[in-house]
């Protein structure tokens, strides 16, 4: 059986997995999950994130209704609040008085904003990257930083996803949305490239993270 056989979903992972396994090897998060950055560096990453997830959640309430694309609009998977509760944790009250985008992140929330609020393919291509890796690679993170920072609940909201049914049944559940979509090729074509921007666009700010902290 061919990835093409598989539906849509297989071939956007096959089609990604180089730009995916880059950004998993991020000199940035690797010394982070070694406990060799302090907490102001998983604060920074949580503060950057927040700039990012801020966009694309405002997108996903744009398209929460529309007929080809709302079901990715899935209720639980929202991480302002989360992300909002473990950087009052981490930094205090004043948290978005001292937070600056990095020239990457930057440059991750002009792209948000240049095509997730008027392109629905696009906007699924990011929603897909962000979602999907954290409830996966994301729980990795949650775990070390509580076995090697000493964070408990509070600090790592950002990874709890307590409004979602368990990971594997939420993929296969997102992976048959991507399936039954009706992309046309050209369509899905896009959405695969989008996606690979969608890593590399993130993969950019663990290189900048790893710049300050490392």
């Amino acid at each position: 059986m061919t990835v093409l056989d598989e539906g849509f979903a297989a071939r956007l992972r096959a089609g990604t997995r180089q730009e995916h396994e880059h950004a998993e090897r991020s000199e940035f998060v690797e010394a982070l999950l070694n406990g060799r950055l302090d907490l102001d560096a998983y604060a920074d990453l949580l503060g950057q994130s927040y700039l990012f997830y801020d966009v694309l959640e405002q997108a996903s309430d744009h398209w929460t209704n529309d007929p080809l694309v709302g079901a990715f609009a899935i209720s639980g998977l929202s991480r302002r609040e989360p992300l909002r509760r473990d950087l009052t944790h981490l930094l205090g009250h004043d948290w978005q008085d001292r937070l600056t985008p990095l020239p990457s992140t930057q440059s991750y929330v002009d792209r948000l904003r240049e095509v997730c609020f008027t392109d629905p393919k696009a906007w699924v291509a990011h929603h897909y990257t962000r979602y999907l890796g954290d409830l996966s690679g994301g729980q990795i993170i949650r775990r070390r930083m509580q076995e090697v920072y000493g964070l408990q609940e509070d600090g790592v909201h950002f990874y709890r996803f307590d409004q979602v049914a368990k990971p594997k049944p939420f993929r296969d559940h997102y992976r048959a949305l991507l399936d039954t979509t009706p992309w046309t090729e050209s369509e899905r074509d896009d959405l695969v490239e989008e996606t690979n921007r969608a890593f590399r666009l993130n993969r950019a700010v663990f290189t900048d993270l790893a710049a300050k902290h490392v």
